[in-house]
C-alpha cells in the first residue's frame, strides 16, 4: 500500500461485502480518509492495493465490549497508552472501531479514565468508551467485585456523565438498582444505556425501555432468565424489537441452541457479535489478575477461583467464524452483526458499517479460513503478511 498518512488510495479485490450484499470482483476508491467511490467489474489494474484472490473485503468490525487485550487490562491502565495497546491488539483481529470497556470499580479510576478520554478519540479504532457497573445487582454480578457495586452518588455520577460527549459511550446498568431519574440524567447527558446484570423482571425493563434505554449487555449472561410466568431480562430483550442486545458467540457463554434462538428472535439488524475480551486476547499467556484475583484460560474458557466466567478470550474474527459454524447464519449476517447493527446501535449507521460512498474507510480484509489479512481505519491500513501489494 502507500505510506501511512497517504491520502488516497484504490482497494481491488475480487469479494466485497458491502454492508448488504456480497458482491465482487470490484475497487474502493479512498479519499481523505473516506470512501470515495466504489466500482465492481473487473478490478482496476493500477490499484494501489491488490488483495489475494480469496479475500473479502468488508465493513471494519464494531467491538461495543472489550475489557482489554494485548496484555492490557483497562481498569488497571486507564491511560491513554493501555488503550492504544488494546486497540491495536484487537485491530490485528479485525476491530476497526470498539468501545474500551471499564468494568466496576472505585470512583477514582472512573475519573482517571475521564480524564484522558478525550485524548483517547484520538487513536484510530476509538469509538468512545463502555462503562460496565457500578450500578448492577449484586444478585447477578458475575465476576464484578461485590464490594464495589453501587448507586453512583454525585461524585461518580459527574464522572460518568462526562463520557456523554466523549465519542459515542455506553452505560450498562440494571434499571431496578436506580431511580429512574438517573436513567433520564445519563440519557441526557448524551449516554446510551444498556440493561445488564440485572434482575429485573419484563415489567420492569419494559418500563426502563419506556425511558429510553435501548442496549442489552451480553444476552443470557448475568441476567434474570426467560421463564414461564416470568420472562425476565431475556425474554424482554427476545420480545422487544426496540432492544439491540450484544451477544459473546464463543460457545462458552451461551449455548448453540441459546445462539440460534437470539438469531431467530432478534435477527441480524438487532442482534450485535461482541467480545467481552480480556487482556490475554492477543497474547500466549495463561493467566491474569482481575481486581486482586487470578484468572486462568483453560480450553478457550477464563474463570475465577470459584469458576465464574470472567469475559472471554474472543476476538471478532473468531466471533464471526462461530456465528457461521455454531448459529449456522450466513457469512453475510454474521458480518453484518459484526459491524453494520453495532453502529445502528451507537447512532453511526451514516458513517459505519457499509462500503458506499461517504462512509468513512474503515475495512477488513480477510480469507476464507477467517485470518484477517488487512485492516484500514480512515483509509490508513494495515497489512498481514498473508496479503500482497498490487
Amino acid at each position: 500500500m502507500g505510506p501511512a498518512g497517504s491520502s488516497s488510495l484504490t482497494i481491488a479485490a475480487q469479494h466485497i461485502f458491502d454492508g448488504a450484499e456480497m458482491r465482487g470482483p470490484g475497487s474502493v476508491r479512498i479519499s481523505q480518509g473516506r470512501i470515495e467511490g466504489v466500482t465492481f467489474g473487473e478490478a482496476e489494474g493500477r490499484a494501489s492495493i491488490r488483495l489475494p484472490a480469496d479475500a473479502i473485503l468488508a465493513p471494519g468490525f464494531i467491538d461495543i465490549q472489550v475489557n482489554g487485550g494485548g496484555g492490557v487490562l483497562l481498569n488497571d491502565q486507564p491511560t491513554e497508552a493501555g488503550v492504544r495497546c488494546i486497540v491495536e491488539a484487537h485491530r490485528k483481529a479485525g476491530t476497526t472501531g470498539c468501545l474500551p470497556t471499564l468494568i466496576t470499580d472505585r470512583s477514582e479510576v472512573i475519573e482517571r479514565l475521564a480524564a484522558v478520554a478525550q485524548a483517547c478519540l484520538k487513536i484510530p479504532g476509538v469509538l468512545g468508551f463502555h462503562l460496565e457497573g457500578p450500578a448492577l445487582n449484586r444478585s447477578r454480578k458475575g465476576i464484578h467485585p461485590e464490594a464495589e457495586i453501587r448507586v453512583p452518588d454525585g461524585r461518580d455520577l459527574a464522572a460518568i456523565k462526562s463520557f456523554g460527549d466523549r465519542g459515542r459511550s455506553i452505560v450498562t446498568l440494571a434499571p431496578e438498582c436506580v431511580p429512574a431519574s438517573m436513567i433520564d440524567e445519563l440519557i441526557g447527558a448524551g449516554l446510551r444505556i444498556a440493561a445488564g446484570h440485572s434482575d429485573a423482571n419484563a415489567a420492569e425493563i419494559g418500563q426502563a425501555v419506556d425511558r429510553g434505554i435501548s442496549g442489552v449487555t451480553h444476552l443470557f449472561n448475568a441476567m434474570s432468565q426467560l421463564n414461564a410466568r416470568e420472562p425476565g431480562l431475556v425474554g424482554a430483550a427476545l420480545g422487544d424489537d426496540r432492544l439491540f442486545a450484544g451477544i459473546i458467540c464463543d460457545g462458552i457463554h451461551v449455548d448453540r441452541a441459546g445462539l440460534r434462538v437470539a438469531f431467530r428472535c432478534k435477527g441480524r439488524d438487532r442482534l450485535m457479535l461482541v467480545t467481552d475480551a480480556m487482556p490475554l486476547a492477543g497474547t500466549n499467556r495463561r493467566q491474569f489478575m482481575l481486581q486482586g484475583r487470578q484468572i486462568t484460560l483453560h480450553e478457550n474458557r477464563l474463570t475465577g477461583p470459584d469458576g465464574t466466567l470472567a469475559g472471554a478470550h474472543l476476538t471478532m474474527i473468531e466471533a464471526v467464524r462461530n456465528a457461521v459454524a455454531l448459529v449456522g447464519t450466513s457469512l453475510v449476517d454474521a458480518l453484518i452483526m459484526a459491524s453494520r447493527t453495532s453502529a445502528a446501535f451507537l447512532g453511526l449507521e451514516s458513517e459505519l458499517g457499509r462500503i458506499a460512498p461517504g462512509y468513512r474507510a474503515d475495512l477488513v480484509a480477510f480469507n476464507p479460513n477467517f485470518e484477517v489479512v488487512g485492516t484500514w481505519i480512515g483509509g490508513v491500513g494495515s497489512m498481514s503478511e498473508a496479503s500482497h501489494r498490487g
